[in-house]
């Protein structure tokens, strides 16, 4: 007689909060913020509503969650993609399409849903900007350390901050119209900007330092 594999309630309780998460941000890029509720969420995930209800209360919570837990999990992917690339010539722009792949898929899609909602919606655009603090302060450490970028110098930061922008505005420009071709050609074209304008510690200098 086989045996019967109990699997622990918290492994089954992480699970089922992961479909929830997974289900909404699926519901947010097919059916908007508005078409998105948390019926709708939990009967996607195959989740009882009750216990939807009992993880995330309201749809607020559970939208903030989601987001926050999937940005988590392509930051990973990022990353290992990144740690992946050769080091040299053309990493640079090899990093910033690994960067445009995240800014333009799925997730991208829900998090504007998101931030749009919380534009008329006070209560959620203070959530919301908690969220994008935190988030924000982590896709900018994945960045520097996937370009190997020194922040110490005079302007890396900021270029740092402005791929990032730029990164976001193709992201926007793309629910409109996927123009792949001219998102391209204006990668080539940072990439060479980056190449061009970032600062690299002096060999020279680390060597006297260092005798």
């Amino acid at each position: 007689m086989p045996t019967t594999v109990r699997v622990p309630q918290e492994q089954r309780t992480r699970a089922m909060r992961q479909r929830l998460l997974e289900a909404c941000v699926e519901c947010l890029v097919e059916h908007g913020w508005s078409g998105t509720s948390t019926t709708l969420v939990s009967q996607r995930a195959g989740v009882s509503r009750g216990a939807q209800l009992h993880h995330f209360p309201t749809k607020n919570d559970l939208v903030l969650a989601a987001v926050e837990h999937l940005t988590a999990v392509r930051r990973e992917e990022v990353l290992a993609r990144t740690a992946e690339l050769p080091t040299g010539g053309g990493r640079t722009r090899a990093v910033l399409g690994v960067l445009a792949d995240l800014f333009t898929g799925p997730l991208f899609v829900a998090a504007a849903e998101l931030w749009m909602a919380a534009r008329t919606d006070v209560a959620l655009r203070e959530a919301v900007a908690d969220l994008e603090t935190r988030v924000g302060r982590a896709t900018h450490r994945s960045t520097v350390d996937a370009l190997a970028v020194d922040e110490s110098l005079p302007g890396n930061r900021e270029l740092v901050q402005a791929t990032l922008d730029l990164m976001r505005g193709l992201g926007l420009a793309t629910l409109v119209a996927d123009d792949l071709a001219r998102r391209e050609r204006i990668l080539d074209h940072w990439a060479d900007t980056i190449e061009a304008t970032i600062r690299r510690p002096d060999p020279t200098t680390r060597r006297e330092g260092t005798s």
